[in-house]
């Protein structure tokens, strides 16, 4: 079975914390890094994914300076570039689905930003039609949560909490193991 690196939204704009609150993770780009250079020396396709957001305001608009590709990964020459603008890789363009079964792609390792939001919605996707899915944990980050929720109130979530909820939901929810890049690339 072929396996993919899967590299989401490791976009400029994730480094604007102004717009975005606290985060977590400072080691999320080294890491990424790490296992982009382990693929490569592999042989082993990567597909880069890159969030275009529709809302001319964002940073992650196409005609945001904060849409580019951080240094390490637009150094890549991927197997497959996808581009999208909702939380799941698999509904980009091209066809991330199609792409991988007519490559006999079965294995796929996550990475990337963020955590609790298109990592995990990706992987859950996968997870749902039968891709074997792991998700690198420690080459994730994402960013401190807060909302007003009917009826609850104010919630307000750690980056580092929703890392962890998102690595137990994953897990313990059959969609994908939870793994740190020194699994794949032995350091």
């Amino acid at each position: 079975m072929t396996r993919a690196l899967l590299v989401i939204d490791m976009q400029r704009a994730f480094d604007d914390l102004d717009f975005w609150g606290a985060t977590t993770n400072p080691a999320c780009e080294a890491n990424v890094a790490s296992l982009a250079a382990a693929w490569q020396a592999s042989g082993e396709p990567i597909v880069v994914v890159r969030h275009d957001s529709v809302s001319p305001g964002s940073p992650l608009h196409p005609d945001s300076p904060g849409n580019t590709l951080v240094g390490p990964v637009a150094a890549i020459d991927p197997a497959l570039f996808v581009t999208k603008n909702v939380n799941s890789a698999f509904y980009g363009d091209p066809d991330l689905h199609a792409w991988l079964t007519a490559e006999g792609v079965g294995e796929l390792v996550v990475c990337g930003i963020q955590t609790n939001m298109c990592v995990e919605t990706t992987a859950r996707m996968a997870g749902n039609l039968g891709y074997d899915v792991t998700v690198v944990l420690d080459a994730t980050r994402t960013f401190d949560l807060q909302a007003e929720i009917s009826g609850i109130g104010t919630v307000t979530r750690t980056a580092d909490e929703l890392m962890l909820t998102t690595a137990l939901d994953l897990q313990a929810g059959g969609f994908a193991r939870i793994a740190t890049t020194a699994f794949f690339t032995g350091a």
